[in-house]
């Protein structure tokens, strides 16, 4: 071999590393490796930085550090509703979805009550597979936000679950099984539509981790909010956690090429904190911190997805106060709703004293006085409050015991004066790493969430737009 010919194909392998050099720093190149194929919205609804304190020093202590902690951006966000000062759950996670402000107790509409489209719709008409997972039914505020659009929270349940068959939303995991049968939906089995259009239909922990071929699942877990992490034990529970619901629905949407859209959402936080249950706050919380692991772990190596947490607001300015007693907190087993259904009554539907005795002494390791009991029961039959009327007793349970362990929580007459049951208008953290998380930084709207997402990948969207799906 002459000079000439050996020194070929150095010159060629120079050539070719020249152009990747050039590809891999041309402005084409950074835009790609700066878009989300992916974007995962975890939310913890109504999880404050109070909850976030909480959970952070009942599991770990005061030096311990949680998962959601540990991403790499960090912003402040403003909750405010187009029509309050605080807002509810569904204004909340409408503006988060839509980008744009509506009033309390709409989902999914603007403050005229015009349907719009959401961040979820702008995934799935730019060709991307779309996933809403919640603890809650997934019928309520949050979850519905994203995947539809009613006037009314309180009387749209049925609507709800209909528009999310009509739109074909690839994976559906949570509560609110109800809504979807035959009674509801006028005699007809919602349920069975979805099977008839190809999903797999899950019911049960063990269920949904043996199920792997459908394209589509639907996951209805409890006929209405699924049970608390407290309670589970008690209630030898067959439902999947929220990290459980979450792996597989980045098992299943993960299998095309052109990426997906997921919210998954810790629900029942916010059920804790308007309860005061300061040790389900903790569990709860823990839980949500758990899927933040689970799907930063999933998306480590692949530099495609974006991840966001965030809340929708807080609740009862839930604060990890410093004569809180942590260790009587930690040996509570149940919530104060399982709490609430040991109660007894008499002929006049009044609460036995002697009952009310022994479920805090059993449950929480609190001797009330005969005084003390008479002022619980007092506060049940006075105090009613302005929304989720069916958890007065729980919610006085929890106040009763956060009193006691002198945690820090909203005082109970400011909640049942709450038009939304002790949401506060404080300012929530958002934690974010991925490609496009960089933009996650300063104080900002819950509006600019979904124009923030949908800018890092590149998907159009006009917040406010009209609905353009065929209904």
């Amino acid at each position: 071999m002459n000079k000439t010919s050996r020194h070929k194909p150095h010159r060629f392998g120079l050539f070719v590393l020249i152009i990747c050099f050039i590809w891999m720093n041309s402005p084409i190149q950074a835009e790609t490796k700066n878009t989300p194929k992916n974007v995962i919205l975890l939310i913890g609804d109504g999880m404050g930085l109070g909850a976030i304190e909480i959970a952070r020093q009942l599991e770990y202590g005061k030096t311990g550090v949680l998962h959601l902690e540990k991403l790499e951006h960090v912003a402040l966000m403003r909750t405010y509703s187009a029509n309050n000062y605080v807002t509810d759950s569904a204004a909340g996670g409408s503006a988060i979805a839509t980008g744009i402000k509506t009033n309390n107790e709409s989902i999914g509409v603007d403050a005229t009550g015009s349907e719009v489209d959401s961040v979820l719709d702008a995934f799935q008409n730019n060709g991307k597979k779309v996933g809403i997972i919640s603890t809650n039914m997934v019928v309520d505020a949050t979850p519905a936000a994203f995947g539809a659009s009613v006037p009314n929270r309180w009387t749209g349940g049925a609507n709800i679950a209909r528009q999310l068959f009509d739109n074909r939303i690839d994976v559906i995991l949570g509560g609110g099984a109800r809504y979807f049968e035959a009674d509801k939906q006028n005699g007809e089995d919602l349920i069975g539509k979805f099977k008839q259009a190809g999903y797999g239909i899950t019911t049960t922990k063990e269920e949904l981790s043996s199920i792997n071929k459908p394209e589509k699942l639907l996951g209805l877990f409890h006929p209405t909010y699924m049970n608390f992490k407290l309670d589970k034990e008690v209630l030898h529970s067959q439902e999947p956690s929220l990290p459980e619901m979450t792996s597989k629905a980045l098992d299943i949407l993960s299998r095309g090429d052109k990426g997906f859209f997921l919210m998954a959402e810790g629900a029942r936080i916010d059920h804790m904190e308007h309860a005061a249950d300061i040790t389900g706050i903790w569990k709860e919380t823990i839980e949500f911190d758990q899927t933040v692991k689970e799907v930063v772990n999933w998306a480590k190596n692949r530099n495609d997805t974006l991840i966001i947490v965030l809340a929708d607001h807080e609740t009862m300015g839930t604060s990890a106060s410093e004569t809180m007693d942590i260790p009587a907190l930690k040996k509570i087993r149940v919530s104060s709703e399982y709490m609430s259904k040991q109660l007894t009554f008499d002929k006049n539907n009044e609460i036995d004293p002697e009952s009310v005795v022994a479920t805090f002494k059993n449950y929480a390791n609190i001797s009330l006085t005969e005084q003390e009991v008479a002022q619980f029961i007092d506060n049940v039959r006075k105090n009613k409050t302005l929304v989720y009327p069916q958890h007065q007793i729980d919610w006085e349970i929890g106040s009763t015991i956060a009193k006691h362990y002198k945690a820090g929580v909203a005082d109970r007459s400011i909640r049942a004066a709450s038009s939304t049951g002790g949401h506060t208008a404080n300012m929530i953290p958002v934690f974010a790493s991925g490609p496009g998380s960089e933009a996650f930084d300063g104080v900002i709207e819950n509006t600019d969430i979904s124009k923030i997402i949908t800018n890092a990948a590149r998907v159009p969207f006009t917040p406010g737009q009209h609905k353009t799906k065929e209904e």
